[in-house]
């Protein structure tokens, strides 16, 4: 039976982990990292320039004339329009080169605007942000209610003034790109055959949050899976809820984590592509954008025929970071890399969420579902991190009201 303390517990991780991570939020290559802020050791500003960020010109096309016959409205940029390349607004910064990790084109360093650019230590981004916006939906309508959520999605969405994260990830472009057709909302998700990136950790974190509300891992699965098609139409997304919601479930049952998280990492299958291997053909494309479709769909759902479990006990840092599993936005990748934080740690809280957040890459949206996993049996959450949150007062009270609606 779940402990309502522990699902509190479970949440604070989430957010906690998340503002950890922001500032080094896409740092590839790690010496940038120390270079930058020597390690995260807590909460830090989103430093500019960022050495790495792409976000500059990323692409977001609604059809105005259909959304504005429809009355939807499109704009989710607001304020940080200016980073994008769009149908209604003005790019006044140029991509000039290849570079980074993956060689996507980017701007001249100076113009490396951070994915969250102007966020302060201890601010949360979109993606935590819109898990807020899941707990308020499931408060206000006393469960879950999926096109209530939906209308609160767009308005938080399409409302100025409410993010202030300049970070939209391709999952919310697509999305709100599908919606201005005319689409309906339940179907506006981009798929993860169009779009590679599609099959992505932000998938997973509101889903994982949703199974809180259910009585079991079975019922909690098909919720997750449900609502994660709302925005991701992914097999890998949902491969990884199908082990990491049965995993969060026994944890807060009481199940005894070391023998939990050995019988689930043998479920988690090793994708074939090493994460080096995987960089290496990235960059020799010029970014992944110039891979065929069909060989991008092979290099993110081909897996061998061993499992997690073989290869976690020896596990290291220099064998599994980077080198093994690459630190991108992928869950073939990603959750290993959650397994192995929390074998490392034996489930410690802070050093667990450090180790992601100094391993860079998509370590926002990796540690979210991290947060939640090793909040879930952390007897109690040092109070300076709760209180280092900027938005701290609002959160407790959203988590004390979200919890009476979990099934305890």
């Amino acid at each position: 039976m779940k402990n309502i303390a522990q699902v509190k517990n479970a949440l604070w991780g989430l957010f906690i982990s998340d503002s950890l991570s922001m500032p080094v939020h896409w740092y590839y290559k790690r010496e940038y990292i120390k270079k930058d802020f020597g390690q995260i050791t807590g909460y830090n500003d989103a430093l500019h320039p960022h050495p790495e960020s792409f976000m500059v010109a990323n692409t977001y096309f609604p059809n105005l004339e259909t959304a504005k016959k429809l009355n939807r409205r499109y704009d989710i940029l607001h304020k940080h329009s200016h980073f994008y390349n769009t149908t209604y607004s003005h790019l006044d910064i140029e991509t000039k080169v290849h570079d980074g990790e993956h060689a996507n084109m980017m701007p001249e360093l100076d113009e490396r605007y951070h994915y969250h650019h102007g966020l302060k230590a201890g601010e949360n981004t979109l993606g935590a942000n819109l898990v807020r916006v899941l707990m308020r939906s499931v408060i206000k309508n006393k469960g879950y209610n999926q096109d209530s959520f939906l209308d609160d999605f767009v308005e938080y969405m399409t409302s100025a003034g409410t993010n202030n994260d300049p970070y939209l990830e391709i999952y919310l472009r697509d999305w709100f790109e599908n919606y201005s057709e005319g689409l309906p909302p339940a179907l506006c998700a981009q798929s993860q055959r169009q779009r590679w990136s599609i099959g992505s950790h932000g998938g997973i974190i509101r889903p994982l949050v949703l199974s809180l509300t259910t009585k079991s891992a079975f019922e909690g699965l098909g919720v997750a899976v449900s609502h994660q098609n709302l925005t991701h139409s992914s097999q890998n997304v949902s491969s990884a809820l199908g082990s990491l919601v049965p995993l969060l479930s026994n944890l807060l049952n009481g199940n005894e984590e070391f023998e939990t998280l050995k019988k689930s990492s043998q479920e988690i299958a090793l994708i074939k592509i090493h994460g080096e291997e995987l960089s290496k053909i990235y960059f020799s494309s010029n970014g992944p954008g110039n891979i065929p479709k069909d060989q991008m769909w092979k290099l993110h759902t081909e897996f061998s025929s061993n499992y997690l479990s073989e290869i976690l006990p020896t596990a290291t840092d220099e064998s599994m970071i980077t080198k093994r599993f690459a630190t991108s936005c992928y869950p073939e990748h990603g959750v290993p890399l959650i397994y192995y934080f929390l074998h490392k740690n034996k489930f410690d809280f802070l050093p667990c969420l450090l180790d992601n957040a100094n391993a860079g890459g998509d370590n926002v949206h990796r540690g979210m579902i991290l947060g939640l996993l090793v909040g879930s049996v952390t007897k109690k959450i040092p109070e300076s991190l709760k209180q280092g949150l900027l938005k701290h007062e609002e959160l407790e009270n959203e988590i004390e009201d979200f919890v009476k609606f979990c099934n305890l």
